[in-house]
């Protein structure tokens, strides 16, 4: 990269494209997330955590934050993307994060999402004040990420017009329950619905229940079983828990009923005939929980850059020797390559998938306000969840333990909150969906061209849809696509006669790649389908193939929505600083690649060497304005909770040493 004039960015500019159209929420949360009731703290015994985080939340609920996500029939403001954005903020501490999310996005979420106007009046206004403090029970101990086959049954009695709701074995218990070990008093239970019949039970599949695990004085209710999980290796804040269920009896009212009811007489009925397609609509509304985890990971990352980027703009380390003109000094080692290297693409990343998750929050949103239910539209969207939650929880855990090693033995004191932040959502690359079960779900959908049965597809089911249709690939974009045509069709038509720096020729390179590697990953299993092997071998085999899919569908999507984003910023000269932001995330994905791009000729060796000399050059360009681009995502010096990443002042007298 040619030697370029010094830019002056807006801060204001850079502020308001990174804060979004929830811009008015990220403001509150800086206003409210204030002083020693939420500043981070280390060294508490659970019990203190725990006891300190649900005051968290019953202050938090004080604030009209939790209302966000609620229909306005219960107070709520029916903004389903502000209460995305108000979860992303509570980075001061994760626990408190995660305690909201089950408290108001799952809990709440499910009651909003899967109840009636009922069951809103009788329960969201005590969900939002926290006056009835519960559960999401889904997972259990035998059944995780495959949640069509849970054993936990709900067996609906005529005579009494109740379910009976059931633990059958060891494996069906509900394990990982947030606020079930201590603070719940009911949980929305998902289970087995049945219904009787002429010839013995009828299985209708998955539904939610509201059953009620405690008394007003905090004890487990007859027939519920509560047992702690104890200390974890981060979020001890949140007091996770499992439970059974012997016989326990709920009315019949309490069947979150807008997917599938049961009559007084036991005759059930559902305006969705498919008992698969009524499975994944009803799971598909609840997808709020998966994209807040992906912007959770995304400020524990961003918290994580920016101690590391301010400690390595003040910490000082050898010497550059002295000349003619300038004494010897010892040098901060940002100045370094090697330090650049391990941050600044990570930075680059976290900005490109910033981008990327507000679009994915904007989708979700308008989805939500639709009158007509867009099946298409809903399954990209559950797709794109799922495969953006995936790769910005693994850039967290990556990008964390690299902020960790950027600042020596000061990242491993707890007192500098990279420990804490590293434990702490070290979890997320697993719960709301196991990261690489994401990326199946993800590449099956691309497969299927998000078609909406995909859901219904098992293995066997997508072998034969594939042996049987001539595969085509349909690139579906949702950021800014006339700008992304326009762009490609301008590209240089060979990658060695394109400018490393060409948005073109970057687009077409990620969009050739995602092309090639789905088009050959459908061929490989119609291949396989046709010789008559086995459908489960088929697509166990070919995995590393269908994540490697997903992977680069994935960082086309994130690319475009970066691209998009640098066209609404208004200022030229931000506009010219995150373009060298986007071009050093291009070419480092690029240079993570290069053996795919090598092998399938869409490189030289001399344009791979290139690309590496690009990467340090962006580096070091970019080096400068490090400090004001972690600045900018607006996290409060008492929100990141670490003396080494001190504010201006800090860093001024950093110079002066």
């Amino acid at each position: 990269m040619s030697e370029q004039a010094p830019l002056k960015p807006n801060e204001a500019e850079l502020r308001g494209l990174l804060d979004g159209r929830w811009a008015n929420v990220r403001e509150k949360a800086r206003d409210v997330i204030q002083g020693e009731e939420f500043a981070p703290v280390h060294g508490l015994s659970m019990e203190e955590h725990r006891a300190r985080t649900l005051k968290q939340l019953l202050a938090l609920a004080g604030t009209g934050m939790p209302s966000y996500g609620f229909p306005k029939s219960v107070g709520g403001t029916d903004d389903i993307g502000a209460s995305v954005v108000a979860f992303e903020m509570l980075v001061a501490d994760m626990s408190l994060m995660v305690k909201m999310g089950v408290q108001f996005g799952l809990f709440g979420g499910a009651i909003s999402a899967l109840g009636t106007d009922d069951h809103h009046r009788r329960y969201l206004p005590g969900v939002m004040s926290v006056e009835l403090p519960g559960c999401f029970a889904m997972t259990e101990t035998g059944h995780g990420s495959d949640v069509q086959r849970l054993g936990t049954t709900a067996t609906y009695d005529p005579a009494t017009e109740e379910f009976v709701v059931h633990t059958p074995d060891e494996s069906a218990r509900k394990d990982y329950i947030g606020n079930a070990a201590r603070d719940g008093r009911m949980a929305v239970v998902f289970a087995q619905l049945r219904t009787p019949g002429p010839d013995g039970p009828v299985e209708h599949g998955v539904h939610a229940l509201m059953v009620p695990i405690r008394d007003e004085k905090g004890d487990p209710l007859p027939g519920i079983t509560v047992e702690d999980c104890g200390p974890k290796a981060g979020l001890n804040g949140v007091d996770n828990g499992r439970l059974w269920f012997d016989q326990v009896r709920v009315p019949r009212t309490d069947l979150l009923n807008r997917y599938g009811d049961v009559a007084a007489d036991g005759t059930y009925s559902s305006p969705i005939e498919s008992p698969n397609r009524r499975f994944f609509t009803m799971l598909g509304t609840l997808i709020r929980g998966r994209i807040s985890v992906a912007g959770g990971a995304g400020t524990a990352t961003k918290a994580a850059l920016a101690i590391a980027i301010r400690y390595s703009d003040t910490r000082r380390q050898f010497t550059r020797p002295a000349t003619e003109d300038r004494p010897e000094q010892e040098v901060k080692i940002l100045d370094y390559l090697a330090q650049q290297r391990k941050l600044l693409p990570a930075l680059a990343r976290t900005y490109a998938l910033h981008f990327a998750q507000e679009e994915l929050v904007t989708r979700l949103h308008e989805l939500s306000r639709d009158t007509e239910r867009d099946e298409h539209a809903q399954r990209e969207l559950e797709s794109r969840a799922a495969g953006l939650k995936a790769i910005s929880t693994w850039h967290a855990t990556a990008t964390i333990q690299t902020a960790r090693e950027a600042c020596g033995g000061s990242g491993y004191m707890e007192a500098n909150r990279i420990p804490q932040l590293k434990a702490d959502s070290d979890i997320f690359t697993t719960f709301e969906g196991d990261n690489t079960v994401l990326l199946q779900q993800l590449a099956k959908a691309m497969l299927t061209n998000f078609q909406d049965n995909f859901g219904d597809l098992d293995h066997l089911g997508l072998a034969r849809f594939m042996a049987g249709k001539v595969f085509e690939n349909v690139i579906e974009r949702t950021a800014a696509i006339p700008l992304i045509e326009r762009l490609i069709a301008a590209a240089p038509g060979r990658s060695d006669e394109a400018g490393l720096y060409n948005r073109g020729w970057h687009l077409e390179l990620f969009e050739d790649r995602e092309k090639h590697v789905l088009e050959s990953l459908a061929a490989r299993l119609r291949r396989s389908r046709k010789d008559g092997s086995d459908a489960f071998d088929v697509f166990n085999q070919a995995q590393d193939h269908v994540l490697e899919a997903a992977r680069a569908h994935m960082d086309r999507v994130v690319l475009e929505a970066f691209v998009a984003a640098i066209d609404r910023c208004g200022d030229k000269s931000t506009a010219k600083l995150l373009n060298r932001v986007c071009d050093l995330y291009v070419l480092s994905v690029i240079e993570d690649n290069n053996g795919w791009f090598l092998e399938h000729e869409r490189l030289s060796t001399a344009r791979s060497k290139a690309i590496t000399a690009a990467v340090n050059d962006l580096c070091q360009g970019l080096r400068p304005y490090a400090v004001q681009l972690v600045d900018a995502f607006g996290l409060r010096d008492e929100w990141l909770g670490a003396p080494i990443a001190l504010g201006a002042e800090h860093r001024r007298q950093g110079d002066q040493d």
